[in-house]
Formats: structure tokens, C-alpha cells, sequence
């Protein structure tokens, strides 16, 4: 169960992570406990699959690299299988499940644009389904903050 620390971390760290030399102590101060108390927060936060990922967002495209959003349709009794194989790819940024005839949706990040297709063909080879690639055609920023 979370105290009004963990909130408070969860709900501040969503507005942005300073840049300084010590940032985590920074963050710290702003929330009246300490660095170690914080770090160790955040570790059991992780742990506990409260949070999934605690990290900085890089806008792939912008540093020369591939971005997209994929899907694909597989069946139910093979589901787990396709999950593990994209799930252990390190281009994967994340992979759920949706109820739809396209019920495998996932974002893949790569170095550079040649990097996605070859993620994507290496997917479709190692999984035996077809995937479909969609690349956005325009940004939209929505700034998105859930309060807990």
C-alpha cells in the first residue's frame, strides 16, 4: 500500500526530473525526505510493479532513430508465445493486449529507421504472423498526469 510519500513522488516525478548535478537529491529536498529515502522508495516502487518503468522518454525520430506504433492478430491459444518473443526484444517499449481482431498492439524504438525494419521482419520471422506497421503522420502532444 502507498503512504502520502509514494503519492507524493509518483505525482511529482510526473512533471519532469531536474537536470543538475544532483538530481535525485534535489527532488528529495522538494519533498521533505531524503536522497537514500527517496532512491529506496522509487526501487521498491519498481519491485512491487507499483510503477513499470521509471526512466526518461526519448523522442526516437528526433535522434535519427525509428519509431512506431505495430499490431498484430494472433490467436488466443498462441498469445502468450508472440508476447514473450516481442517482449524480450530491447526495441520494444511496451506490448498489451486489446480487445479487437488486432489484439497485440506494441511501440517499437530504434536507432535509426533501417533499425525498425528489421525489428519488424525480425518479429514476423521469429513469431510466424504478419505484422502491421503503423507509423504516425502527425504528433500530438496530451499532456497526461494521473494524480495518485
Amino acid at each position: 500500500m502507498m503512504d502520502s510519500l509514494d503519492r507524493g513522488i509518483i505525482n511529482h516525478l510526473q512533471g519532469g526530473f531536474p537536470i543538475c548535478a544532483n538530481p535525485y537529491a534535489k527532488v528529495a529536498k522538494q519533498l521533505g525526505t531524503s536522497e537514500g529515502e527517496l532512491l529506496a522508495r522509487i526501487r521498491k516502487l519498481l519491485d512491487d510493479k507499483v510503477l513499470t518503468r521509471f526512466g526518461p522518454l526519448y523522442h526516437a525520430e528526433r535522434l535519427g532513430g525509428g519509431l512506431s506504433l505495430a499490431a498484430m492478430k494472433i490467436p488466443p491459444n498462441d498469445f502468450d508465445r508472440v508476447a514473450e518473443i516481442i517482449n524480450r526484444m530491447p526495441e520494444v517499449a511496451h506490448n498489451y493486449a486489446r480487445d479487437h481482431a488486432l489484439n497485440m498492439w506494441f511501440v517499437l524504438a530504434t536507432e535509426t529507421p533501417q533499425g525498425l525494419q528489421n525489428a519488424l521482419g525480425a518479429i514476423e520471422h521469429e513469431t510466424g504472423y504478419p505484422v502491421f506497421n503503423m507509423p504516425k503522420v502527425k504528433e500530438y502532444f496530451v499532456e497526461l498526469k494521473l494524480q495518485v
